[in-house]
């Protein structure tokens, strides 16, 4: 009876969630009223084990303490994963939602989209699930069973993310047609290029041999081709490293580096090397509407993705 009280005072005044631990036949009913009931595998009898929720089989208490552990790891995986999923759809959706505004041509394709959307993002999540739980993973305070998963804090923070990639995939393909000599006026009016045109007569991008309008703004451009290369390349790699440092959605890298969670290093392998397969394979990366990517790009790919490790 007095066990019995007692879950009730904790649950009633305070609000608790609470856990009882018994083996014997007087210990049923505060097992069976408590939130938890743990009921001893060994020692226990059967009359203290149907009345509980749980059953300690090596009746070890620091089981407890380890399933209590991986509970909280598997909770903040469940929430890694979801973050990780938003900030990068929240990015793909604000590439696209901006370019429109823009009025510029598509910064990716539906393919690519595509592409992004099957392969790169797939093997990161789902081996977010294998995170390990944080080192002080114990020593915080219990959650309010209350909270939603995605806390207005986690929200707003990948909301931040979020609009980052999407920032920076528009500004990579914006720079890729400034450095080719297209001014972000034309850029707006690619849809009216006509060669035969006054406002368009100079229209003369860099690299570009024969009709201008069609190698910068054309389908198989050379110049679109790049950028669009650049945006997707730039989109894949702040994806990857985002992934890596969900490793912990508490702590920096310098306290949990990315090969605590094995599976997360090849889950970013795997869509890296695929990556890297279709920016070299020729007859792939036409299919894909890509083009090569010189040194100099690779510097401008890591310039705007590294920054995705602050955010």
């Amino acid at each position: 009876a007095d066990k019995q009280r007692i879950i009730k005072l904790l649950a009633d005044a305070h609000g608790d969630v609470t856990a009882m631990t018994g083996d014997g036949v007087n210990d049923a009913p505060a097992l069976q009223q408590a939130s938890i009931g743990v009921a001893m595998g060994i020692a226990g009898t059967e009359v203290a084990k149907q009345a509980a929720d749980m059953i300690l089989m090596d009746d070890d208490f620091a089981t407890i303490v380890a399933a209590v552990e991986e509970g909280r790891g598997i909770y903040k995986n469940m929430q890694a994963f979801v973050c990780f999923l938003l900030s990068c759809n929240f990015g793909e959706v604000a590439t696209v939602f901006g370019a429109t505004c823009l009025g510029v041509p598509d910064v990716l394709t539906p393919l690519q989209l595509l592409w992004v959307n099957l392969v790169t993002d797939g093997p990161p999540a789902t081996a977010l699930g294998f995170n390990p739980p944080d080192p002080d993973a114990m020593t915080r305070p219990p959650r309010d069973p209350k909270a939603p998963i995605l806390t207005p804090w986690l929200l707003g923070r990948y909301a931040i993310t979020g609009a980052y990639v999407g920032f920076a995939t528009i500004q990579v393909f914006l720079n890729e047609f400034k450095d080719r000599g297209v001014s972000r006026q034309r850029l707006r009016s690619w849809a009216s290029c006509d060669l035969k045109e006054p406002a368009w007569a100079d229209f003369a991008p860099t690299g570009i041999v024969g009709d201008a309008c069609a190698g910068a703004f054309g389908a198989k451009g050379a110049v679109k081709a790049t950028a669009q290369t650049l945006a997707l390349t730039t989109l894949v790699a702040m994806e990857m490293l985002k992934a890596l440092s969900a490793v912990s959605l508490d702590h920096s890298l310098l306290r949990v580096a990315p090969w605590a969670n094995p599976w997360l290093l090849a889950g970013v392998a795997l869509p890296v090397a695929l990556h890297m397969f279709l920016l070299h394979a020729p007859w792939l990366r036409g299919l894909f509407g890509l083009a090569p990517l010189t040194k100099a790009h690779w510097i401008t790919v890591a310039k705007f993705s590294l920054p995705i490790l602050l955010v």
